[in-house]
C-alpha cells in the first residue's frame, strides 16, 4: 500500500497544468440540463403521446417512494462524481504551480462555507433568520461542499489506491451501521421509512427543520455514503491525468463502471437501492454509471474529436452554479407563459404543459448562452 503522503500525487502530476476537458464541462452540462428544465419537459411527455417508450422515458423522470431506482435518482450522484473529477484536475494544477497544500484546502474549505450558506439560503428562501428552528440546514450545495473539502483532504493526503479503499470502507461501515445497530422501538437492520437509524439521527440530532418530517435525506448519516461518490470521481480523475492514451483511459473508466454497477446490483439483495437513504448499494450502482457516462463522454469528444455537437450542453456545464440558483429564484416557466402562451394555446390543452416547459428551458439556455458570449463564469 502507498504511504500516505503528498509526494504520492507525483504520480498523477504532470510538468504544467492539466488542461480542462471538454468532456467533463459537457457531461456536467448534460446533468445541469435535466436539472434545468431538461427533465420537467421529458416527464410532461408522459400520457401525452400515445407511444408506449416516451412514457416509459418520461417515467423514468420521477423518484420512486422509497427502495428502487429511475434516472431522475442519478442525476445528482453524478453531479457529486464530477465535482470529485474537476477536484482532481483542479487540485494537480494547483500543486504542479507549487501553491502549498495549506492554501489549496484553505480555499476549498471556504469555497464550503459559502455553498453550505448558499444552500441554506437555496432550501428556505424567503427565510426567517430570528427563527432558526424552522430553518432547513441540509442542501444539495451544502453536500456538494461538505464532500469537496473532505475529498480535497483525503486527495492530497492518500493516493489513488487508498482514496478507493476509504470510499468502500465507508460503504461497508454504512451498511453494517444501518444493519446492526437498533433503533429505539424499531430494533436493528429496519430499513423501512418509518423504522430506519438514518431517520432517527436527524430527529434527534438535527437542528432546524427535516425535508420528510421524521427525516432529512441531505442531513447527518446520508452525508458519508454521500461523500464516496466524490471520492470515486476524483478516482476517474486520476485515470484521466495518468493514463498516456486515450483507449486504456476508457478501458480503466469502463472497468470501473462495470466492477460499481455490478457491486450495485447484488449488493441491492441484502441493502436495497435506496435513493432517500444514500444506500450503499445506490452509490455503488450510481457511481458505476457515472465512470460509464465519463468514459462515453470523454471518448466521443476527447478522443474522436466530435466536439460541435456538445456545445449545448458545455454552455450549461460551464455555469452550473448559476443556474442551479437561478431555477430556483428566477420563475422561468412563468416567464414562458407570458411570451409563449398567445402561440400554444392553439394547441390541445394538454400540451400546455409541454410547450410551456419547453419555452422555460429554451429561456435558461439563452441566459447561460449570453453568459458563455460575454464570458461570464461565476465560480465559487
Amino acid at each position: 500500500m502507498e504511504a500516505p503522503s503528498v509526494v504520492v500525487k507525483k504520480e498523477v502530476r504532470p510538468s504544467s497544468s492539466p488542461g480542462r476537458l471538454a468532456s467533463i464541462d459537457a457531461l456536467r452540462g448534460f446533468d445541469m440540463l435535466m436539472i434545468a428544465g431538461g427533465g420537467q419537459f421529458i416527464a410532461t411527455l408522459g400520457g401525452k403521446t400515445g407511444i408506449s417508450f416516451i412514457d416509459a422515458v418520461a417515467a423514468q423522470f420521477e423518484h420512486p417512494a422509497w427502495n428502487g431506482f429511475t434516472f431522475y435518482d442519478f442525476i445528482f450522484p453524478l453531479f457529486l462524481f464530477l465535482a470529485g473529477t474537476s477536484l482532481a484536475f483542479s487540485v494537480t494544477g494547483g500543486l504542479a504551480k507549487g501553491i502549498p497544500p495549506s492554501v489549496i484546502r484553505n480555499k476549498v474549505f471556504k469555497r464550503m462555507l459559502i455553498l453550505i450558506a448558499l444552500g441554506i439560503l437555496d432550501k428556505n428562501a424567503p427565510m426567517d433568520i430570528f427563527d432558526p428552528a424552522h430553518i432547513r440546514y441540509g442542501s444539495v450545495l451544502g453536500r456538494i461542499g461538505l464532500a469537496t473539502f473532505i475529498s480535497a483532504i483525503l486527495y492530497m493526503k492518500f493516493g489513488t489506491n487508498q482514496r478507493l479503499y476509504i470510499g468502500v470502507g465507508i460503504l461497508v461501515a454504512y451498511y453494517l451501521t444501518l444493519i446492526l445497530v437498533p433503533v429505539p422501538g424499531f430494533g436493528s437492520g429496519d430499513l423501512t421509512f418509518e423504522g430506519n437509524l438514518v431517520g432517527w439521527i436527524d430527529r434527534n440530532f438535527m437542528p432546524g427543520i427535516l425535508k420528510q418530517g421524521t427525516y432529512d435525506e441531505l442531513a447527518l448519516l446520508t452525508q458519508f455514503p454521500a461523500l464516496c461518490l466524490t471520492l470515486f470521481g476524483t478516482v476517474a480523475g486520476d485515470v484521466l491525468l495518468r493514463e498516456n492514451r486515450g483507449n486504456s483511459k476508457i478501458g480503466k473508466l469502463l472497468l470501473f463502471a462495470s466492477t460499481g454497477i455490478s457491486i450495485g446490483i447484488l449488493w441491492n439483495f441484502a441493502f436495497p437501492i435506496n435513493k432517500h437513504l444514500w444506500s450503499s448499494s445506490f452509490i455503488m450502482l450510481t457511481s458505476g454509471m457515472a465512470f460509464a457516462m465519463l468514459a462515453l463522454f470523454y471518448w466521443i469528444i476527447d478522443v474522436k474529436g466530435f466536439q460541435k455537437w456538445a456545445f449545448f450542453f458545455r454552455v450549461i456545464g460551464l455555469n452550473s452554479l448559476v443556474i442551479y440558483l437561478a431555477v430556483r429564484f428566477v420563475d422561468f416557466n412563468e416567464s414562458s407563459r407570458l411570451l409563449f402562451a398567445g402561440i400554444y394555446k392553439h394547441a390541445p390543452e394538454n400540451w400546455h404543459e409541454v410547450y410551456n416547459a419547453l419555452g422555460g428551458f429554451v429561456l435558461v439556455w439563452l441566459f447561460l448562452y449570453f453568459l458563455y458570449r460575454h464570458k461570464i463564469f461565476v465560480k465559487v
